[in-house]
């Protein structure tokens, strides 16, 4: 019985994907997604991991696609646009260098890990009666201490994200129209 759940969930989640990656009109793939989380939750409930799976359906089918389906409303993606008109010149070649650069820092990050990491489970603290609160501690030390310069680039770069969503939504208002 559990194989036959497992076989249909991954079934969920991989013609959810397909479709999110397929599928032209973005409301359509944004619908997809919600597939794929949901065929998640499947799974996370097949590994008595309940709590993660009701997180899954209300944290991420109902607000991030949400937001999503909010964005692609606000920015108007259903109509089509010409691709070949570039807004910035030499934009395609600078794209390309800079996605090489950042498939290289991962690429770089992986293999340090793993050097670094050895085997599986290492390092991580014991959580006794004492400590309850252990590996959260070794998190925080790890996010706040160790990758503070990282964190603090991710914050970053999300609210260039939403200044830039900000503006692409912006209509330039036309003087003498009216409007």
């Amino acid at each position: 019985m559990e194989l036959v759940v497992f076989v249909l969930a991954a079934a969920m989640v991989m013609s959810g994907a397909l479709g999110v990656v397929i599928r032209p009109n973005p409301v359509h793939a944004a619908m997809s997604l919600i597939l794929t989380l949901f065929g998640i939750a499947v799974l996370f409930v097949v590994h008595n991991a309940h709590f993660l799976a009701a997180v899954q359906v209300i944290v991420y089918a109902g607000a991030i696609v949400v937001l999503f389906l909010f964005v692609i409303m606000l920015l108007g993606v259903d109509r089509a646009e010409d691709m070949s008109i570039e807004p910035i010149t030499g934009q395609r070649s600078l794209a390309v260098i800079v996605g090489g650069g950042v498939s290289a820092i991962v690429i770089a990050a992986v293999i340090s890990s793993r050097t670094a990491i050895g085997a599986l489970g290492k390092g991580v603290d014991a959580t006794t009666g004492e400590s309850p609160d252990a590996n959260i501690r070794q998190l925080a030390r790890a996010i706040f201490k160790d990758n503070v310069f990282a964190f603090e680039l991710t914050s970053v770069l999300l609210l260039v994200a939403v200044i830039g969503t900000v503006l692409m939504a912006r209509k330039s208002k036309t003087v003498g129209t009216g409007e």
